[in-house]
């Protein structure tokens, strides 16, 4: 056989076994940081029942953070604010109906949230409180519905009506100040690690109905020659001053937007992207997300992109490559991290052909991986994990997400490197090996625990030797290794802003 004959036969073979090949190939080249999160849908109960009793409640949510946990995820975006409500003690806003399934203004008896943070921070797991801002009903629901302690009941001239639904109006100073004050109450009051918006500002358009703001746009728009750059600025506005107020209180909990996947269509605007969407961020929900980029208003952004790689109208790949442009061009104030938005709920279930192979979105996740600027990505949302259509939960655990990843480090907000623990005692008793920690310096937020096999410390840039992130205020670690031996353990201090330490305090146990 020629030798021009031998490569046609072997780049032959090569095609036919790559898909054989996926899983090994995506085992071998795990990120050490990569955000992994799965948002938790509160309204309309997408993923948590209404009802439930502390214990009841206390329960699911462990076995929710334990399931996560083992499938490698490190993050829940747990929605706290569906609507003008809250899922946790406010003086700002009433108890939300989803919690208790009766009505707004219902106490549960206890704090859904609180819960979750503590439990979600028991696993090493980071919780990214979801807030939406301007929405004050959803499809269905009336203003009746609402308990009379409600902003929208107190306030109704801040109160627009689109559609079906009611809306805080966004062109309102009081509204804005209004909406700074939740966001100050829940930063103060909880230890989460980001305040976290989705992609509904002003709302999506409804043909042939303008949105009814025309009365507040004349009192408060003169600078502006259009109502639609008056709008856009609104939105920059919010955006800018609940990142400000969040510095200002606690200068590592992040601010994260995930927006509709798409800003601008290239048929619009020269530098957007090579798309055909009905609707974009920046012409119909005042969203410019290009302008935040710049600003360095948020620290992450999360685009929704919620197509196929095959899908022409909005294409995954095109539009990964354009949003990575995004965030390497325009930040100008520091980096933003960005992480996509995954369409889990179309797994199994859409018009797009694409969607029935149970390998689209593991593979979206190998091409962010070899995009090298996004960092990871969230997935909408919790039940399609448990519900594992075609088996594609069962791919992202087995394939994708197999080794332990952190999350990615936001240094901008503070580039000081913690110290490594003053002290690691270790000791094998009882089948296990016990880890007791010591931190006297108070510098780390969380423990990263390094485990190798022998007498000697190994890589600790390979993600397969970390056994366990705990956080800081966990004193001690219980550990089963796989087999009897030595085992050398190292521990290293990771930062509010998720810096790790240069150096590990190590320990060697006989197990």
């Amino acid at each position: 056989m020629k030798k021009g004959k031998k490569s046609i036969v072997v780049i032959l073979l090569l095609a036919l076994l790559a898909p054989m090949w996926a899983g090994q190939a995506s085992a071998s080249a795990q990120p050490k940081h990569e955000m992994r999160a799965a948002w938790i849908a509160t309204v309309q109960n997408i993923d948590m029942k209404a009802g439930m009793d502390k214990a009841a409640y206390t329960s699911w949510v462990q076995s929710t953070l334990d399931d996560l946990k083992e499938r490698k995820f490190n993050t829940v975006i747990y929605q706290v604010k569906p609507t003008v409500d809250a899922l946790y003690p406010s003086d700002l806003a009433p108890w939300s109906k989803y919690i208790t399934g009766k009505a707004q203004g219902t106490d549960p008896g206890y704090d859904p949230l609180g819960i979750m943070l503590e439990e979600a921070h028991k696993r090493g797991i980071e919780l990214h409180a979801w807030v939406n801002p301007y929405r004050v009903t959803m499809p269905g629901m009336t203003l009746n519905d609402l308990d009379p302690g409600n902003v929208a009941k107190q306030h109704p001239d801040w109160v627009l009506k689109y559609g079906s639904q009611y809306y805080l109006d966004p062109g309102l100073p009081e509204v804005q100040q209004y909406l700074i004050e939740t966001v100050e109450e829940l930063v103060a009051n909880y230890d989460i690690e980001a305040v976290h918006m989705d992609d509904y500002f002003y709302p999506y358009k409804i043909a042939g109905q303008d949105f009814p703001d025309q009365a507040t746009y004349e009192k408060y728009g003169k600078d502006f020659d259009l109502i639609e750059d008056w709008r856009r600025n609104n939105v920059d506005l919010l955006v800018e001053d609940i990142n400000t107020s969040i510095k200002d209180m606690k200068e590592w909990v992040q601010f994260g937007i995930s927006p509709f996947g798409v800003w601008r269509n290239i048929a619009k605007d020269p530098t957007g992207s090579e798309t055909t969407a009905g609707q974009t961020n920046y012409d119909d929900l005042y969203a410019d997300t290009r302008q935040w980029i710049k600003d360095g208003s948020i620290d992450y952004i999360t685009p929704q992109i919620y197509w196929s790689r095959d899908f022409a109208a909005a294409n995954y790949s095109v539009l990964l490559d354009w949003w990575s442009n995004e965030v390497t061009e325009y930040a100008y104030e520091h980096p933003v991290h960005l992480y996509i938005g995954m369409a889990d709920y179309k797994v199994g279930d859409n018009f797009d052909q694409q969607w029935y192979d149970p390998y689209e979105l593991p593979e979206q996740i190998l091409d962010n991986r070899e995009n090298g600027t996004a960092k990871g990505q969230m997935h909408f949302s919790l039940q399609q994990l448990h519900n594992n259509r075609l088996g594609y939960a069962d791919i992202l655990k087995d394939e994708i997400y197999t080794e332990t990843a952190l999350t990615p480090p936001t240094p901008w907000n503070n580039r000081e490197l913690p110290k490594k623990p003053t002290k690691v005692k270790g000791k094998s008793k009882h089948g296990s090996v016990k880890l007791e920690i010591e931190d006297k310096k108070h510098t780390a937020r969380k423990f990263v625990i390094y485990r190798f096999d022998g007498p000697r410390e190994g890589d600790y840039n390979d993600p397969s030797n970390i056994i366990d992130v705990v956080y800081a205020d966990e004193d001690s670690y219980t550990d089963v290794p796989p087999v009897k031996g030595i085992y050398t353990y190292g521990v290293t201090s990771v930062s509010h802003t998720g810096l790790e330490s240069r150096d590990a305090k190590t320990v060697r146990v006989k197990y």
